[in-house]
């Protein structure tokens, strides 16, 4: 270094988790940080500024690699209903409804009928909102429930109509509830979409404040633009503006709803066969962007919701015989769309929850990879959720990336559990075996779908009970270690980004969270107590408790 050569910061005094080296167990006791990025690990570096964190812990900054980000900031500022009871969420309703014009809808996030016994009905929702319009949707995002005023606005008042991938729930004598299960909520589009871009940006800084008080640098947004996951047909703008006018708190990687794709013409010299296959307009495909905001894969749907009993599964759900849940589409014709979006140069990250539908997906790269070879692509499955030993065998020996909840173990393991039944509770959210198998272990969220703070996560990968503490698949737990790497640099790695994210390393991005305590050595029981007290982004502090 040249005389004279500052860093920007020196942050010493600390127990630093560089998580280099084998197994991830680096550590040092100083980093330096230069133009946004590490400059030097345990090194004496003269820099314009120091900071001594008298032995606080500093890691990696958090990536959660699956979360809802606009959808997370909208629930915000809608009733939640996280709550107890059917007849707390009622009330709940009637309070938001009382001081609402008549002409104005309830909108309400996060119940879970596992946990207030039942799904609400429209009738209930005529009496707690006055007649308004009532749109409650489910914790898992598959379903939602509506008022009457809403059924008549679909024509759904008096007797349900078919919809392919989806389901319009009747009551025994045909009437609708006002249940609206998987492609069905689409139906709900003309009346609530799109979202203003404004009311976006508002949603993604407001999401991004609240990601940076919990550690977290950077996410995957996972599915912008269209079908029942998007806000708005123009998404993306709204992640733009937001970096624009300076209100993009954390690192954003964009999948792109498969809904959006279309058929892309191109030169015949371009390999591509009459055209790109499906694609954006201008040939646009993962990887375009920066380290700040990015388009990632292309998200595709294949079945539904372990807990709301939608996805496809080989066996009934042990708690509904007869019960498999379903596609959300024609077994070909999902098959078809990820084989056409890897020939047009997209990553694929395709949800798929029942094992009868990562059968269908790992079949589906199989194909993909054969009829036109793309190595190292890291084709993702996004959940992974009921995943059978063989299917961990082939995912390894296929390169695909499975993206697990581990927080859902914690949250809604309960609702899971009785689904599953103790023989196939293991398979769920797996963690230890991924390892075993030599996939890397990736930490997100689903956030809404649960409280999505990393440290709640890493909290449920290690200590795999549920909520009334029942053990679920405990051979699945993994070290505290092994959970703070999966938050960082397993995370990066689903995202090709583990050469510059997810460790303290000489090059890689200054993202840092300063913690209470060290994640790999705190008791197990107490991860959850571990406190945030400060994050830095490209070496900024962004947040300090």
């Amino acid at each position: 270094m040249s005389t004279g050569f500052r860093a920007d910061l020196l942050i010493r005094g600390a127990r630093v988790r560089t998580l280099t080296g084998p197994g991830h167990t680096g550590t040092a006791s100083s980093v330096a940080l230069w133009r946004g990025r590490v400059l030097a690990v345990d090194e004496d570096v003269p820099a314009r500024r120091v900071l001594d964190l008298d032995g606080a812990v500093v890691v990696p900054g958090f990536h959660d690699a699956h979360n809802h980000m606009a959808w997370y900031g909208l629930s915000l500022q809608e009733v939640d209903l996280r709550v107890p009871t059917l007849d707390d969420l009622y009330a709940a309703v009637a309070e938001r409804a009382a001081g609402l014009p008549a002409d104005a809808w309830v909108v309400g996030a996060g119940y879970d009928e596992n946990k207030v016994g039942a799904h609400p009905d429209r009738d209930g929702l005529d009496r707690a909102a006055g007649g308004r319009r009532v749109w409650l949707k489910h914790t898992s995002g598959h379903m939602c429930v509506v008022s009457s005023a809403v059924l008549g606005d679909l024509g759904l008042a008096d007797a349900p109509r078919e919809v392919a991938g989806g389901l319009v729930v009747c009551d025994a004598a045909g009437r609708p509830t006002g249940l609206l299960q998987e492609t069905a909520q689409s139906l709900l589009s003309d009346l609530v979409l799109p979202y203003p871009v404004d009311t976006l940006v508002d949603a993604v800084e407001r999401a991004g404040r609240a990601y940076l008080a919990e550690g977290l640098t950077s996410v995957v947004e996972a599915g912008v633009g269209g079908g029942w996951i998007g806000k708005s047909p123009v998404e993306v703008a709204a992640y733009q503006a937001a970096r624009d006018a300076g209100r993009l708190p954390v690192r954003v990687e964009l999948m792109v709803a498969s809904d959006v794709l279309h058929e892309v013409p191109a030169h015949a010299d371009d390999g591509f066969g009459p055209g790109l296959g499906l694609g954006l307009d201008l040939g646009i495909r993962s990887g375009l962007g920066d380290d700040r905001l990015s388009l990632g894969p292309v998200k595709v749907f294949s079945d539904g919701s372990l807990i709301g009993h939608t996805c496809a599964m080989t066996e009934d759900f042990s708690d509904t015989p007869g019960v498999k849940g379903y596609l959300q589409s024609d077994r070909d014709a999902i098959v078809g769309r990820i084989v056409a979006a890897h020939r047009a140069g997209w990553r694929v990250a395709t949800h798929a929850i029942g094992d009868a539908a990562i059968d269908l997906v790992l079949d589906a790269v199989e194909l993909a990879q054969r009829v036109a070879p793309r190595p190292g692509v890291r084709h993702r499955i996004e959940h992974f959720g009921v995943a059978r030993p063989d299917q961990v065998v082939r995912a390894a020996a296929l390169g695909v990336v499975p993206v697990p909840q581990g927080r859902f173990v914690g949250e809604i393991g309960d609702g899971m559990l009785r689904a599953l039944g103790p023989e196939r509770a293991g398979w769920a959210y797996r963690g230890r075996s991924l390892l075993d198998a030599g996939l890397p272990l990736v930490g997100s969220s689903d956030r809404p779908v649960v409280a999505g703070a990393p440290l709640l996560g890493m909290h449920d990968m290690v200590n795999r009970r549920t909520e009334s503490g029942a053990a679920i698949g405990p051979e699945e737990a993994v070290t505290g270690l092994e959970a703070l790497v999966a938050y960082t640099h397993g995370s990066a790695y689903a995202s090709g980004q583990e050469d510059t994210r997810g460790l303290v390393a000489p090059g890689f991005v200054a993202d840092l969270a300063v913690l209470s305590d060290d994640p790999a050595t705190v008791d197990p029981e107490g991860l959850r107590d571990v406190r945030v007290l400060a994050t830095l982004l490209g070496g900024e502090v962004v947040h300090e408790a």
